[in-house]
């Protein structure tokens, strides 16, 4: 299989060598303007001969993902397209017929993610909170953070886009999720047109959500709290480690840091390429997040 990444950002090259490094692929080009050696590149999509390739991965700034999968969708069909996350800077009903399309939700592929979906399945859910933070001017040390698309509006950043994992990965979880109540906003002194705070009160049957993203946040935090009848479960993705309390106060802890930073993406791509795509964020599911986001801007515009 000959394989496609447009864009060559920090995660277009994650996904460039991830591709470059699997059997099942041949040949992987890039489209990018930059100067790359020993790797065959294209200035743009218009310029690149779309048929030869079967999986194409769009990984460039989220305000091109719409353009480019409008015009790869009407320029061939058959093809596997993987769109990075979120599927667009905002809600757009773009109708696909000539291709599969998928969104990099990858944490959906974290082991620990896969356990406490499990857990939650057989047993009753009353409430989950999850919290995810970190500040932005340590986000990316190698380049300042002002420049960076998450603080410019008009590139699809801010907190609510960039950590978008956590609406995909709660309505995975709690498939019939309904949003009953967010806060969305700029509140902090950083220099950026974005917002970085958002909490959102969300409900799936009889299961309450409570979820905080933000860019504010001094020391990186990724954790998830849910009660269940039988127990409650405290996740530390920073740490990749489960604890399980049951009402007797026994423990029993998960550890899955032994899997590498790479581990997530390698097995999306594999399921992808292999047909196996159950697990993967489908186009429709990468809507309702755009979806959710939209009704929550539209609460704080509104």
């Amino acid at each position: 299989m000959r394989a496609l990444v447009v864009g060559y950002g920090s995660i277009g090259k994650r996904h460039y060598d991830i591709l470059s490094s699997l059997p099942q692929i041949s040949a992987c080009d890039v489209i990018t303007k930059q100067n790359v050696k020993m790797i065959q590149t294209y200035p743009s999509l218009h310029e690149c001969d779309l048929e030869q390739y079967d999986y194409i991965v769009i990984a460039s700034k989220t305000s091109l993902h719409y353009k480019q999968l409008l015009f790869i969708e009407r320029n061939v069909q058959g093809k596997i397209i993987l769109v990075e996350k979120p599927l667009f800077s905002h809600y757009e009903q773009l109708f696909i017929a000539r291709n599969k399309v998928f969104v990099a939700y990858n944490r959906r592929f974290y082991p620990i993610m896969k356990k406490i979906k499990k857990l939650c399945s057989k047993d009753i859910c009353y409430y989950a909170h999850v919290l995810t933070g970190q500040y932005l001017p340590q986000w990316r040390e190698a380049r300042e953070y002002t420049q960076s698309y998450s603080a410019k509006k008009s590139e699809g950043g801010g907190v609510l886009l960039d950590l978008s994992h956590e609406l995909d990965y709660l309505s995975w979880i709690f498939p019939s999720m309904q949003v009953l109540y967010s806060y969305d906003a700029k509140v902090s002194d950083l220099e950026i047109d974005s917002d970085d705070l958002c909490v959102v009160i969300a409900k799936s049957n009889q299961t309450l959500i409570n979820m905080s993203v933000d860019y504010i946040s001094k020391q990186f935090e990724q954790k998830i709290t849910i009660h269940l009848c039988s127990s409650s479960l405290y996740a530390d993705l920073k740490r990749m480690q489960l604890v399980q309390v049951f009402k007797d106060k026994s423990v029993k802890k998960y550890d899955f840091s032994r899997y590498e930073r790479n581990y997530s993406f390698k097995k999306m791509h594999q399921s992808l390429l292999f047909k196996n795509q159950n697990r993967c964020c489908s186009y429709e599911e990468g809507l309702k997040v755009m979806e959710y986001i939209h009704n929550i801007q539209e609460r704080r515009d509104g």
